[in-house]
Order: structure tokens, then sequence, then C-alpha cells
């Protein structure tokens, strides 16, 4: 078994600590509406993406640039400068999601290898080949929603690599369908490359505890000893038929380490952990466990303190396998 661990980077700094903790390949995005993680004070620009490509290549390490939002209607011009920036700062692959931008990116930098992004929300063997076809991608970024049987079934249907996520925030949306936060704030990932964009945050306290706010919508009321989460609209708490509860999705974690040789043995090419607005401890922490415990299988043995090293490091300190076990709503 030869798994790839892709890890993120929305620093400098934090590429440099997934490189040196052990990643194979890093993924990061430019310091704009091109990427999915356009928050202020990450990303990079196209300096900092030629200096951080140089030094990973010397540490073995392979870099992937997500230009991965949907160009905007009639200005298509910053992810066309996105994909020739990528290519003279020698990336080692781009993910993208528009498929305009597929098209140019096969007829104008032919020599760039394509990746699928998860927002494509492609996880259907018709879905994928008619990318891997068309435009020539060479692996797809699986959506959150797919069990690992289903995993198994798709790849022997399909003749790219492929690629999924064990760790990190969960989407509960189908990638690149949600309106959730552009019905909020006017912003989405899936177009200016932000969810739950912090100029839209506010927390009030009071004698009941502390608010948080979403633009104009209360999305979760903390009790005085409890801890205050940022709030996210798809992991909020709502009143419904007089009930309260998260009925999107709790706020928690992905984590899926106890998986990694099932979805070896389904066919997955590489496991990508998210987690791009992190700061470059975490990012380190996560990266060299995820390295100990691929490494331990391909040695043939497992790692029982992988579990231990992640507890930590997971959404209020709650965790679950997702679809993978298909125990996520």
């Amino acid at each position: 078994m030869s798994l790839e661990l892709v890890c993120p980077a929305g620093t400098p700094s934090a590429l440099r600590a997934a490189v040196e903790a052990g990643a194979h390949s890093v993924y990061c995005g430019f310091r704009d509406e091109t990427n999915a993680r356009n928050f202020p004070g990450l990303n990079f620009s196209p300096e900092e993406l030629t200096d951080g490509i140089r030094f990973a290549h010397r540490h073995g390490a392979k870099v992937l640039v997500a230009i991965n939002t949907f160009v905007r209607a009639g200005s298509p011009a910053a992810w066309m400068r996105a994909l020739a920036n990528a290519e003279a700062a020698n990336a080692d692959a781009v993910i993208l999601a528009d498929i305009a931008l597929l098209d140019h990116a096969k007829r104008h930098h032919p020599k760039l290898r394509l990746h699928l992004s998860v927002q494509a929300a492609a996880a259907t063997p018709e879905a994928i080949q008619f990318y891997a076809e068309t435009f020539g991608v060479k692996r797809v970024v699986l959506p959150r929603v797919l069990s690992v049987e289903e995993i198994a079934a798709l790849a022997k249907d399909i003749t790219v690599e492929t690629e999924a996520f064990v760790f990190g925030g969960l989407c509960p949306m189908a990638e690149g369908r949600c309106s959730l936060s552009s019905y909020a704030t006017g912003k989405s990932p899936n177009l200016t490359g932000v969810c739950s964009p912090p100029e839209h945050v506010s927390y009030s306290d009071d004698a009941d505890g502390t608010t948080a706010k979403l633009a104009r919508f209360t999305i979760e009321r903390f009790a005085p000893d409890e801890p205050a989460g940022y709030p996210t609209l798809c992991k909020g708490r709502f009143i419904a038929e007089g009930k309260t509860g998260h009925w999107f999705e709790d706020p928690v974690s992905l984590n899926a380490a106890e998986l990694i040789r099932p979805l070896a043995k389904a066919g997955v090419t590489a496991l990508k952990i998210e987690g791009r607005q992190r700061g470059k401890g975490y990012v380190a922490e996560v990266v060299a466990a995820f390295r100990q415990a691929i490494d331990a299988i391909a040695a043939g043995r497992d790692d029982p303190d992988t579990a231990r090293r992640l507890a930590g490091l997971t959404e209020g300190g709650k965790q679950t396998a997702g679809a993978y076990k298909k125990t996520w709503r």
C-alpha cells in the first residue's frame, strides 16, 4: 500500500510545517476569491507560492494549488491569471471545479496536471469519467457523502486517482451546492471563497451566556460555562417543530484515522486533511500523526498512538467518521 498524504497550508509557514512534518503533498491557494478559503490573513501571493514550491520540492514534497471556486460570470480574469501563476510557479497540479476553467486549462495550459475539486461534487462514474475524458483530469477529490463501500464500487468504474478527506471540518452539504452562507451574508465558498465570513460574525454576552450570530441570524447560544464556537450556519442550533437541535450537523470534526486501511483497500489514492484556516502548530501535529499511521500500516502494523494524538484537535473535542460509516445525517 502506498498512500499519498495531502495536507493543508493556509500560509507559507504552514506549508513549511506540513512539509517538515511529513506531508507527501501540500495544497494551498492564492490570496483572492479564486480559492474556497479566501479568509483575511491567509493564502499566498504568486511570489510566496513560488518560494513555497521550491521549499517543498527540495524536501521531496509536491504542491497542489486550489483554484476551486466558480468563475464570476463575465469576469474570468482572476481565475485565468491564477492558472498562469500556478504554472509559472511550477505547481505539481491545480485543483479546479469550474467547467469553463477546466476547458481553459486544457487548451492554454496543457502541461498542468488537473485535479477535480470536491466543489465539483462529482460522485458517480459517469460524472468523473466525463471530466477525465473531456479535460484530462487525473484525480478526483471525492465528496464527503460516500461510504467506504460506495468508494470501492466507484473506484472499479473510473480511470482516475481518488482523493478522500480523512480529518478536519465536515461539510454536511454536497460540496459546490451549498447556498446557506450566501443566503445569510451574500458570500459563499462556491463563489467568493468564504463560508461564514468573519466580518459578519458577532458575539454578545448576558446573564444567560453567549449568543453567536452570523449577519442577522442567531446561530447558537452557549451557556456561561460552555465554550463558544464559531457560528457556521450548517452547524448551528435551530428550532423546528417545537424542538431545538443541530438539524443539519453537529459541531464535530471528521476523523477517519481508523479507516485508513479500508480506504486504501477501497482503491483510494490519497488521504486529504482539511484545515487551511488552521495554524502551523495544528497542521504539524495532525500531519505528523497521519504520516505515522500511514507509515505504520505500510509496514504491516497498526499505530495505536494516532487516536490519542488526534483526540484533542477535533472541533469541540468531538469527532465522527461521517458518511464513511453512514452515521452522518
